[in-house]
């Protein structure tokens, strides 16, 4: 694989191709994700023709989360977020399933950095919980 061909690369080259604002808030949330966990991995997953660039995931123990782009916001998605404390009320979409729940930022929306440290944290402990439950 090719400095080029690196998840993270690939990642830059996504938010970079965008030149707006949600490259430059989904590059905020990516460098507060890789501030809250240092050993978080960047993968890109589910490339396909419609979306040849795939979605920028952060994983640790699995999907913490998944950073995708639509034309009027930008999505965070935990895939366990529906398991995780959210008392800053982080999250305000993807009530409707079990399972995940996500963070939905238009244009000048921020995010509260300790709320969202602690939230990627949580993440962190959530699946590392559950991967000790596989092997117990």
């Amino acid at each position: 694989m090719t400095e080029q061909e690196t998840p993270s690369a690939r990642i830059d080259a996504k938010l970079a191709g965008l030149g707006d604002w949600r490259g430059e808030t989904l590059a905020r949330l990516r460098s507060m994700i890789l501030q809250a966990d240092p050993d978080v991995v960047e993968s890109v997953k589910w490339a396909k023709p419609s979306n040849p660039s795939g979605v920028p995931t952060w994983e640790h123990a699995g999907i913490l989360c998944t950073g995708e782009v639509y034309k009027a916001y930008v999505k965070l998605t935990f895939a366990h977020g529906a398991a995780l404390d959210d008392p800053a009320g982080l999250f305000n979409a993807g009530f409707g399933g079990g399972t995940r729940r996500a963070i939905d930022l238009r244009e000048g929306d921020m995010v509260d950095a300790a709320a969202f440290d602690a939230l990627i944290k949580a993440a962190v402990a959530f699946n590392m919980t559950k991967q000790k439950t596989r092997k117990a």
